[in-house]
């Protein structure tokens, strides 16, 4: 329920991010900044909860992400509240903290529930593990049904024929599971980790932290982090402009979540097969080749299936790699696997989806300047983009979605603020230069479409490389356990 609480959360939040830039006036860099330190923020908690996770008990730390899950409901809930006294600042400020608390939340839970998942459950943490995060495609299930339902409808000249549910009404769905968790913590008992309770100290769980075989599992698991929670950001976007239907896109991204929570209940199964490297071998050979369909996909089946080869890639990677930290470094306790997540989730916030949106930026403007040097003039960013030293001027993403609706959008703004007496640079830059380049539309409309789809197929393409460098890297470790007398769960009196 904490996991699914978090999902829930990440999925909703991206299909109300509309209604806050129309009621409270941000921009996308706004926006940003409102969303883009979660990942990250929640990285950082798992990490450094994780060190205090048995010294301060597990139940404390589920109590204390209770009580914060509500304080970041009622927070970003005020905004509007905060808007009508205090401005758009006031309001950014809300929605800002209000997000940053909801992923201290999302970290202490999870720095809670993997160890403890892994201590009530020691001769199966790869099954167990596995279903625990069943949670997180469910509330992505949830959270994006929920986004389709609730969001506005349109007729096919875009008119909008019924309004979007308010965005508080949608946010606070994520309380339901909260609520349940905290019922739950009622009358339990909650045991210290496998470690703790075998006596070693936080001195010896941070140890195992530098053992070489810990150092290659972080390495591969930040890149796990990279691949899944990176992509997973931009998947929707990027096979919504292949099928030329954003809702198509959201309801692929549902499919696929659902297939990753039904598939997370057999885990088991296999892994008493192939073992929990070789499954981890297999998923990441099926990403890499889900990736490259997908890269090449022209058509709504060919992306389904893409696109399913890519969900049971991804299945199994995260929750099996914490079970092959936790088998074979349980001295490390919860501080192991909880540096493992955090470093996830750190790849993916600081890496992940800023780089799979710098490559969709890099590839779709040489692709449009290529193609139509003068719609590129048009339609490119004022300023530059850089990624680890690399540098690209994007697509301007305001006026590629005013030439998307034909600048309706853009005229009911404008209405509004004439109705308002009020007057925005913004707007106006952006009315003044759709004057300029309406009667071009009909030409720019096409390559600028092309465009967006190349960028995101280009980006699949490149990120395929990391789960086949994940590929190498379990052989490798699978080779390594065979030569020193096969792979197999390391108790706490032996030494390792």
């Amino acid at each position: 329920m904490a996991i699914l609480a978090a999902g829930v959360g990440y999925s909703v939040r991206g299909g109300i991010l509309g209604q806050w830039a129309e009621q409270f006036g941000f921009t996308m860099t706004e926006l940003g900044a409102i969303t883009g330190g979660g990942l990250t923020g929640f990285g950082i908690v798992i990490i450094l909860s994780s060190l205090i996770a048995d010294k301060v008990g597990y139940g404390k730390l589920m109590l204390l992400a209770f009580g914060l899950h509500f304080i970041s409901a009622v927070i970003t809930l005020a905004a509007p509240a905060a808007f009508a006294s205090g401005g758009k600042e006031a309001a950014f400020n809300c929605l800002f903290w209000g997000m940053f608390i909801f992923a201290i939340g999302n970290g202490l839970c999870e720095a809670v529930v993997n160890p403890l998942t892994a201590t009530l459950f020691p001769n199966n943490r790869a099954h167990y593990l596995n279903i625990l995060h069943a949670g997180w495609p469910a509330g992505l299930v949830i959270g994006g049904l929920s986004s389709a339902f609730m969001s506005a409808k349109t007729n096919e000249a875009g008119e909008v024929i019924s309004a979007a549910v308010d965005w508080k009404i949608q946010m606070s769905l994520f309380l339901v599971p909260v609520i349940l968790y905290g019922l739950m913590l009622f009358g339990q008992k909650f045991p210290k980790s496998e470690a703790a309770g075998a006596g070693v100290t936080l001195g010896g769980m941070i140890k195992t932290v530098f053992a070489p075989l810990m150092l290659v599992l972080l390495i591969i698991h930040a890149l796990v982090g990279y691949v899944e929670l990176g992509t997973d950001s931009w998947i929707s976007k990027i096979t919504g402009s292949i099928m030329a239907s954003p809702m198509k896109g959201l309801m692929l991204f549902v499919y696929t979540s659902m297939l990753m929570f039904c598939l997370r209940f057999v885990a088991g199964p296999i892994v008493h097969k192939i073992s929990p490297l070789g499954l981890l071998f297999v998923s990441a050979i099926l990403g890499a080749t889900g990736l490259t369909l997908l890269s090449s996909a022209q058509t709504v089946v060919l992306c389904v299936v893409a696109a399913t080869v890519y969900a049971c890639g991804k299945t199994f990677l995260w929750p099996t790699m914490l079970a092959v930290v936790s088998e074979r470094f349980p001295k490390g306790g919860a501080v192991a696997i909880g540096m493992v997540g955090g470093v996830g989730m750190l790849s993916a916030g600081l890496l992940g989806g800023p780089a799979i949106g710098f490559k969709q930026d890099f590839n779709a403007s040489k692709n449009l300047e290529q193609v139509a040097p003068a719609t590129y003039e048009r339609y490119k960013a004022d300023k530059e983009n850089s990624f680890m030293g690399y540098k690209a001027v994007g697509l301007d993403g305001a006026k590629v979605g005013v030439l998307e609706d034909n600048g309706k959008e853009l005229a009911r703004a404008g209405e509004l603020l004439a109705k308002e007496g009020k007057k925005d640079e913004n707007h106006a830059k952006l009315a003044t230069w759709w004057a300029a380049a309406q009667p071009m539309a009909a030409e720019d409309k096409k390559p600028v479409q092309s465009a967006g789809v190349f960028g995101g197929q280009m980006a699949l393409k490149l990120t395929a490389y990391v789960p086949m460098v994940m590929a190498v890297l379990y052989l490798f470790l699978i080779l390594y356990f065979k030569a020193i007398g096969g792979y197999k769960p390391v108790q706490l009196d032996e030494k390792h």
